[in-house]
C-alpha cells in the first residue's frame, strides 16, 4: 500500500483508478480508509495529492474512527457529540433494565448477569442515544427553522443506513439517530443542510447558494461530512 510522510504522521493510500474523471478525488471511510480515486497518474503525483490534502485527511480519520464502536465492555470508548468517552460496567442483581448514566465524563452503565451480553448492551445504548437525539437534535431543527425562515412540516428520528439525514418530497425532516455522536458544529450542519433542501430538493448552484446565506464555512463542513462511513 502506497504512503506519505506528513510531519510525524504516515498516511497510507489507496489508488482506485477512475478513467474519465475530471479531477481526483480522496475519500475516508472506516472501512476502506484513505482512497484517491481518479485517472492514473505516476506516483509522485499521487502522493502530491495526497499530501496536498493531509490536514483533512488526518482530521477525517480521527472522526470516522469516533463513529461506531464494537463491544461495551469495561475500558471502551464510545463517541457522543464529537468526542469519545470511557465506559465502565456494572453488574447489579435487582434492577429491572439496563440504565446508562452519563456523567460528562464518562458513561456508568448497570445490567445484571443476565443482561451483560452485546445484543442487551448495544440496543440499551441505542436507546439511550435516541432520547438524547430526540432531547437535543429536535429543539435545534425548530430553532433553525426559524432562524432561516426555512419550514418543514415535521422531523423524526430515524435508524438510516446509508446517509446522515433527508428531506422527503413532502418536507420532513430524517435524522439518523448517530447523528448524536458528530459534534455540535456538524449537527447543526445537518440540519441546516436538510432545511435548505425544503427549498431546494436537488444539490444544484441554487442550493449551495441558498446554504451559503445561513453557513458561510459550509464547504469546510461538507468536507468533514464527506465520506464518512455509517
Amino acid at each position: 500500500m502506497p504512503k506519505v510522510q506528513y510531519g510525524d504522521k504516515v498516511i497510507e493510500y489507496t489508488f482506485l483508478p477512475k478513467e474519465g474523471l475530471k479531477s481526483h478525488y480522496i475519500s475516508v471511510q472506516k472501512d476502506t480508509g484513505v482512497v484517491l480515486k481518479g485517472s492514473p497518474v505516476p506516483l509522485e503525483k499521487e502522493q502530491a495529492f495526497i499530501l496536498k490534502k493531509a490536514r483533512w485527511i488526518l482530521e477525517k480519520l480521527e472522526l470516522v474512527e469516533a463513529i461506531g464502536y464494537d463491544d461495551i465492555v469495561t475500558g471502551s470508548r464510545i463517541p457522543y457529540l464529537g468526542k469519545k468517552y470511557y465506559v465502565e460496567v456494572f453488574v447489579k442483581q435487582g434492577i429491572d433494565e439496563v440504565t446508562i448514566d452519563f456523567t460528562e465524563s464518562k458513561f456508568k452503565v448497570k445490567v445484571t448477569n443476565d443482561q451483560n451480553n452485546q445484543d442487551t448492551l448495544q440496543g440499551a445504548f441505542e436507546d439511550f442515544f435516541r432520547a438524547k437525539a430526540q432531547e437535543k437534535i429536535l429543539p435545534k431543527v425548530k430553532k433553525w427553522a426559524k432562524k432561516t425562515g426555512l419550514d418543514f412540516k415535521d422531523v423524526k428520528i430515524r435508524k438510516l443506513e446509508k446517509r446522515w439525514g433527508s428531506c422527503t418530497p413532502t418536507n420532513s425532516i430524517l435524522i439518523n439517530i448517530d447523528a448524536i455522536k458528530l459534534p455540535f458544529s456538524l449537527i447543526d450542519y445537518l440540519i441546516v443542510h436538510e432545511l435548505v433542501h425544503t427549498k431546494v430538493k436537488s444539490h444544484s448552484k441554487e442550493f449551495w447558494a441558498e446554504l451559503s446565506k445561513h453557513i458561510p464555512n459550509w464547504k469546510e463542513l461538507d468536507d468533514k461530512m464527506y465520506g464518512m462511513k455509517l
